[in-house]
């Protein structure tokens, strides 16, 4: 690694390997000459004098890319794609005349964009699924684990452990239809010229429009796509950009959730995140560990919701058929969301993977607070004892704030049982009143919802995406 310059953190720090070479630059020039390949093969199938020997040569160094000439052409004519046609050409000197015929550079370059968002789609769609199996299992694991519930982060009727991890699945479903949606309409620019209307083919091919019309369908093919998109400018729309990169974002939106949701519970000592061994928490407060994975998380996702602004700008501002004001963004902008969130999943599927619950801290948080919630059970019993529902109703309100005050002010125990045992007014016993606290009896349904959720949503996706589970996450701590 070099020292001497600025490297990336989420080359060095966060992205996997193969998020890495997914937009690396051999795939890049590898699926340039994929592309010349497929463009002279179908042009010979069409009928232009291309032999296939010249096709052969072009396969044969369709992978030893000979950079130092194409690094070396591009400093004298300073064209990217003219560099590596020029390089490709040295290699292949039978081939040399028709690289590239008929194509402008977006006929590489495009097409190599839209492969590369594909291939990197379909790496982010099987993380996706693996964060949401675990997440399940967490469910699944948890789902008769009563805890506080929480709105405006005061404690609010119980829920389960397990419910609450739906929660955090739900919105990871979510994504994952988005990006399903995303990736089954994806298609290549195809090979249409320099502003889209394919001028070129109608010279090469002596204005023959069947012949023309057979063009794109049959590149599309040899890479792999079902189709091209029916009309372009120079290039594919950046819109494409757009739909990809919101998708990362809302990705990012639901990991930052459940990662702050995390990092509460944590402050809370309820759950807690995996710690190594020998994990030092704090330079100078030996004792602390903090949630820095979780903070991670939101961190690198607050990064991919802005990016996503990035390619919004640019498509809102192309001119016409084509500028190339968004060529420098999209280099930065398309990879970078897409390596940042490779690193949040990867992240997220470690943190649920080794999630840590803590029953007795619950429990007693639980039970700190159970005194208020059950006031309404109490005040129904006390009127089966033949207690007036509207005076009951004033007393619990007043004791509540007695009790509350002991809680806050004087710091004690809270003592609202003990307060409603002394008041004749509700007839019922200390240890009558002990009875209802049970935290399963104000749970709701919350273990039947997660166990429905579980069954009728998560599982068929889960079972409709098999080939994709399994996945590990190795993450630098």
């Amino acid at each position: 690694m070099s020292t001497d310059r600025y490297t990336s953190p989420l080359s060095e720090r966060y992205a996997s390997k193969e998020m890495q070479y997914i937009f690396s630059q051999d795939m890049k020039f590898r699926t340039w000459r994929r592309l010349w390949i497929a463009l002279a093969e179908t042009e010979k199938e069409l009928g232009l004098n291309i032999t296939q020997e010249q096709i052969d040569e072009l396969k044969a160094h369709a992978d030893d890319i000979n950079y130092d000439v194409a690094k070396a052409r591009e400093k004298e004519v300073r064209h990217d794609v003219m560099s590596h046609v020029y390089a490709y050409g040295v290699q292949c000197p039978k081939a040399k005349g028709i690289i590239h015929l008929g194509a402008t550079s977006c006929y590489v370059g495009d097409n190599t964009d839209i492969i590369v968002m594909t291939e990197a789609l379909k790496l982010v769609q099987k993380k996706l699924v693996n964060v949401i199996a675990e997440l399940s299992k967490f469910a699944d694991k948890y789902k008769d684990q009563p805890t506080l519930a929480f709105t405006h982060f005061q404690p609010a009727q119980p829920t389960t452990v397990g419910k609450r991890a739906t929660l955090w699945t739900q919105e990871f479903m979510m994504d994952l239809e988005d990006l399903e949606y995303v990736l089954s309409t994806i298609k290549l620019l195809g090979s249409k010229g320099t502003t889209g209307t394919q001028a070129s083919f109608l010279e090469l091919f002596d204005g023959d429009q069947e012949t023309i019309d057979k063009i794109d369908p049959m590149i599309a093919a040899k890479m792999g796509f079902k189709e091209c998109y029916p009309v372009s400018g120079q290039t594919y729309s950046r819109k494409v950009d757009t739909r990809v990169v919101n998708v990362l974002a809302g990705i990012a939106a639901s990991a930052h959730k459940m990662s702050n949701d995390i990092r509460l519970l944590q402050h809370l000592k309820e759950v807690e995140e995996p710690f190594e061994k020998s994990q030092i928490g704090s330079s100078a407060m030996a004792y602390k560990r903090n949630p820095m994975r979780s903070e991670r998380i939101a961190s690198l996702s607050r990064y991919v919701m802005v990016d996503a602004l990035n390619p919004a700008i640019t498509s809102a501002t192309q001119w016409f058929e084509r500028t190339l004001d968004d060529s420098a963004n999209k280099r930065l902008s398309v990879p970078e969301g897409f390596l940042a969130i490779d690193g949040i999943l990867d992240l997220c599927l470690n943190v649920v993977d080794g999630l840590v619950v803590y029953p007795k801290v619950i429990e007693k948080h639980m039970m700190a607070e159970l005194p208020f919630m059950a006031t309404e059970n109490i005040m129904m019993d006390a009127v089966k004892a033949g207690g007036d529902r509207q005076e009951l109703h004033e007393r619990i309100r007043e004791l509540s704030m007695e009790a509350g005050k002991n809680v806050k002010v004087e710091g004690k125990d809270n003592n609202l049982l003990e307060l409603i045992a002394a008041d004749p007014a509700f007839n019922l016993t200390l240890e009558e009143l002990q009875k209802t606290m049970d935290p399963k009896k104000y749970v709701g349904r919350a273990k039947e919802q997660t166990e429905a959720f579980i069954a009728k949503v998560v599982n068929p996706v889960l079972d409709s995406h098999k080939e994709m589970l399994g996945m590990t996450a190795e993450i630098n701590v």
